[in-house]
């Protein structure tokens, strides 16, 4: 299996995944931006260029959510997904798709507008309106969070690769937390994880 990566990207949720499933893969280091995650190459991997990709023998994907799907319906054995006729089956279908459904379209705009463009080329509009929406996503979370460790309860689940990790980069990227206590105690937990610790560091 073979992992095309780069360091705070979704990238990340699909290593954490690997690392606490036990699974041998090898990586494919890239720094986000450079040239030849561009080049034809890679090009015929992802057609657009960015990460993650994984290969597992003939198979090859690159979204990160069906990544993640896909290693867990191959080699979860049933970790990290209640039961189809649990009572937290809708729910973590919710918060598993909230990530990318609610966070990270407000986060790529701030992502594009803080980082990847030159400053004579931002908007401060467009920043004040993305800042404004990513708060109001996380509220949510931090409000669902409350008496709960996880998204869906007492247990972790795959809702923590992608919307938890999603969470951990809203406060990586400069989000101000410090009116949202549930996120800050639900970040420490998940940055605690040897699993989670070693996927970010490849």
């Amino acid at each position: 299996m073979k992992l095309y990566y780069a360091p705070e990207s979704r990238a990340v949720r699909v290593a954490w995944l690997l690392e606490e499933l036990g699974l041998a893969y090898d990586v494919h280091k890239f720094s986000l931006g450079e040239k030849s995650m561009r080049e034809p190459k890679y090009l015929t991997l992802h057609p657009l260029g960015r990460v993650p990709t994984l290969e597992d023998g003939e198979n090859r994907l690159f979204e990160s959510g069906a990544i993640v799907q896909y290693l867990l319906e191959k080699y979860g054995n049933g970790r990290f997904v209640p039961p189809s006729d649990s009572s937290n089956f809708a729910s973590y279908l919710q918060w598993f798709h909230y990530a990318e459904g609610m966070i990270m379209p407000p986060m790529n705009t701030l992502v594009v507008e803080t980082i990847l463009l030159p400053p004579e080329r931002r908007t401060e509009v467009n920043v004040k309106r993305a800042s404004k929406l990513l708060n109001q996503m996380l509220y949510a979370v931090n409000e669902n969070l409350t008496d709960k460790d996880y998204l869906v309860g007492s247990e972790m689940t795959a809702a923590e690769f992608m919307t938890g990790h999603a969470v951990i980069m809203s406060q990586r990227l400069g989000i101000d937390m410090e009116d949202k206590p549930n996120l800050v105690d639900y970040i420490n937990r998940l940055e605690s994880r040897e699993a989670f610790k070693t996927a970010s560091n490849k």
